[in-house]
């Protein structure tokens, strides 16, 4: 039941912040789209909630990375240490199709399903390892943040079998970003399965942007 509701109220967020945003027409297909702009923006909304929704996880995470020894930034240096990183990381992810947003000193990383894994396989996709490698040199260069990774899916299928796929899925992403010497103290890993759409599962266009994984980035400040 609560989890009815809570996908209830994210499925409202989406399409109250869909409707009220400016649709573009696509010159191909004569059709109304939703603006990249507009989705990077739900996508962002959708991350800071996740934090939320894993704040007593995250606050531990943060918590053994500064006893493992990553230092906390103080406030004053937090904007510009996001600002920097959020920079190197999108000349690293150009042309890559994983989008880069930031919501306020969160950074999110939505990586589609279709560019890293195959259809229903948790694992990662080869021609995929080279972009990963690429977040995980931002990633130890920029040590004092805590790494969420969340797997979602569609809503095809069972919810139990949606959570489990998601949940391999995130895995995969930090067990290789683990590998590459992101420190493993820094990765929360998690799944939501079919809770956090982005998008309509009544389309198959929409149920392809669902199929997700996401990396948020958020600064440890103690």
């Amino acid at each position: 039941m609560r989890k009815a509701l809570w996908t209830r109220a994210i499925a409202g967020t989406v399409a109250l912040m869909l409707s009220a945003s400016a649709c573009t027409m696509n010159p191909y297909t004569g059709e109304s789209q939703v603006s990249n702009t507009t989705k990077g923006a739900t996508i962002g909304a959708l991350g800071g909630a996740a934090i939320g929704a894993l704040s007593g996880k995250h606050d531990r995470a943060e918590r053994a990375a500064i006893g493992a020894g990553i230092g906390a930034l103080a406030g004053g240096s937090v904007g510009y240490y996001m600002d920097t990183q959020e920079a190197k990381l999108r000349q690293q992810l150009q042309g890559t199709g994983v989008s880069v947003t930031r919501v306020g000193d969160n950074i999110v990383l939505n990586m589609p399903n279709n560019i890293t894994f195959q259809v229903d396989r948790s694992e990662i996709r080869p021609d995929f390892f080279a972009v990963l490698t690429s977040v995980s040199l931002v990633l130890k260069e920029y040590e004092k943040t805590i790494v969420q990774v969340a797997g979602h899916t569609d809503n095809t299928g069972s919810d139990a079998y949606n959570q489990t796929l998601s949940e391999k899925r995130a895995q995969a992403v930090a067990s290789y970003l683990g590998a590459q010497g992101v420190q493993q103290v820094r990765l929360l890993v998690v799944g939501f399965g079919e809770t956090h759409p982005i998008a309509d599962n009544a389309t198959e266009a929409g149920r392809a942007q669902n199929r997700r994984v996401e990396i948020t980035l958020s600064p440890v400040t103690g």
